[in-house]
């Protein structure tokens, strides 16, 4: 099973342009790199949630 098929793209994609438009109105410019491993780091926490939440639900 690769990582992609289960990857939240969907709701990375959401963060990282909250992330970058609110950088954009607060400083006059967005931050892409900043917010891509905000997207990433919120994508993987989200991958690992619903792992240990699909693993309770079998017990």
């Amino acid at each position: 099973m690769a990582l992609g098929d289960h990857f939240p793209v969907s709701e990375s994609f959401g963060v990282f342009v909250g992330v970058a438009g609110f950088d954009w109105l607060a400083d006059g410019h967005a931050e892409p790199l900043k917010a891509a491993i905000v997207a990433l780091a919120a994508g993987g926490i989200l991958v690992v949630l619903r792992s240990l939440l699909k693993h309770r639900k079998r017990h």
